[in-house]
């Protein structure tokens, strides 16, 4: 055996290398707070449509991860509950990102500007 095959064997083993449910919801908790941070910070429509992406994103993560470490297989198959789940969040944030983009271009014909705080002035 050569050194390298010694350190990835312990490295496989090694309980602090291993990545579990743990980091995944990190990764999705400080996705979901750049989302409600760019909503609350951002004047621009665009921006606030990006913040809303970053939520849908973390709520998918969210769902993935637990599936994986929750339910992990059901009767010798893989569950895959939350990845069906996250794949309608998916379709949704794409038609969502669609439906807005429209809106806002919209918008801009009308006003110049995507500023959010004019939309006052939209008639309807």
């Amino acid at each position: 055996m050569n050194w390298l095959t010694l350190a990835q064997g312990d490295a496989m083993h090694d309980p602090v290398l291993q990545i579990g449910l743990g980091h995944f919801l990190l990764v999705s908790f400080v996705l979901f707070g750049a989302g409600v941070a760019c909503m609350l910070t951002k004047r621009n429509a665009i921006g606030i449509l990006i913040g809303v992406e970053l939520i849908l994103n973390a709520a998918g993560i969210n769902l993935v991860a637990f599936n994986r470490y929750s339910w992990g297989e059901v009767a010798g198959q893989p569950a895959i509950d939350g990845n069906v789940f996250t794949m309608f969040i998916i379709v949704l944030a794409a038609a969502e990102a669609a439906i807005a983009l429209a809106i806002f271009l919209n918008y801009y014909n009308n006003f110049n500007s995507i500023d959010v705080e004019r939309a006052d002035e939209l008639k309807g």
